[in-house]
C-alpha cells in the first residue's frame, strides 16, 4: 500500500455530504491533491467545486447504495462524512427525525463500507475515513446524534479489524465545533458552553478537519488503523 499522496489522478475518492461544510472542504482537499473526486450529496446548492463529479443521492435510500457503488468503478478511498442533527428535546423528538439521524449517520455509512470493502479486499488496498464527533464521548444534548456518532467509532474499529488483514485502513476523525451550517443551528448557549473549553477560543474551520481526513485517506502510515483522530482543540460537549 502506498503511503504517499497520489497526484496523478489515478485514484478516486468518494466523499459523502460533499455539498457543503466539512464534506465540501474534504472534496476540495482531495481534488487539490490530484485525486478524482466523487462528491455525493442530495443538495448541491452551495457546491462550488469545478472538477469534481457530482452524485445527487439521498442516503436514506439504503437499498440503492450497493448499486451506486458498483456503478462508480474503482473507489480507493471512502469518506463517510454525511450527517444530520436536529435540536429536539428528549421528550419531544419526532420519530421521523430519529429515523433520519439513524439512517444517514449510521446505517448509510455501514452500507457504504460493506459495499466498497468488496473491491478493496480484492485489490488488497483502500482507505476508509469515518467522520464522528466529540459528541461520541459524552452524554450529548442531541440524543440520537450522539448515539450515532458513538456508533461510528465502534463501526470504525469493527471494520478495521475485518479489513486490516487485507491491506485496508479504516479510521475516524472526531471534530469539535466546526464552522458549518450544522453548528450554526445550535442555540447560542450551546455555542458559549463549547467555547469555554476550546484552547484556541474559536471554532474549527472545515479545511482543518479536511486536512486530517486527507492524511488518513491518502498518506498516513499503514500502522494507523482502527484509530480516531481528535480534531477538537480540547472541546467536549457539556
Amino acid at each position: 500500500m502506498h503511503t504517499v499522496q497520489v497526484t496523478d489522478g489515478s485514484k478516486t475518492v468518494l466523499v459523502t455530504g460533499a455539498g457543503r461544510g466539512i464534506g465540501l472542504a474534504t472534496a476540495r482537499a482531495f481534488l487539490g491533491a490530484g485525486w478524482k473526486v466523487l462528491a455525493l450529496d442530495k443538495d448541491f446548492s452551495s457546491f462550488d467545486l469545478p472538477g469534481a463529479e457530482r452524485i445527487e443521492f439521498d442516503l436514506q435510500n439504503l437499498s440503492e447504495i450497493k448499486n451506486l457503488v458498483a456503478a462508480k468503478g474503482e473507489i480507493h478511498t471512502l469518506v463517510n462524512n454525511a450527517g444530520v442533527l436536529f435540536c429536539d428535546p428528549y421528550d419531544a423528538l419526532p420519530e421521523a427525525h430519529k429515523r433520519e439521524v439513524l439512517t444517514v449517520n449510521l446505517e448509510a455509512p455501514a452500507a457504504l463500507i460493506e459495499s466498497v470493502s468488496v473491491q478493496m479486499k480484492k485489490r488488497k488496498s483502500g482507505r476508509i475515513v469515518n467522520v464522528s464527533s466529540v459528541a461520541a464521548f459524552t452524554g450529548h444534548p442531541d440524543l440520537w446524534y450522539g448515539i450515532t456518532k458513538a456508533g461510528i467509532l465502534n463501526l470504525t474499529k469493527a471494520w478495521a479489524r475485518e479489513l486490516g488483514p487485507h491491506g485496508v485502513l479504516v479510521n475516524a476523525v472526531a471534530p469539535g465545533p466546526t464552522q458549518t451550517a450544522m453548528y450554526e443551528q445550535l442555540p447560542q448557549s450551546r455555542k458559549d458552553g463549547v467555547m469555554q473549553s476550546v484552547y484556541a477560543g474559536r471554532v474549527c474551520q472545515p479545511a482543518e478537519v479536511a486536512a486530517a481526513i486527507l492524511w488518513l485517506g491518502s498518506s498516513c502510515p499503514e500502522y494507523v488503523n482502527g484509530t480516531t483522530l481528535d480534531v477538537n482543540n480540547g472541546a467536549y460537549p457539556r
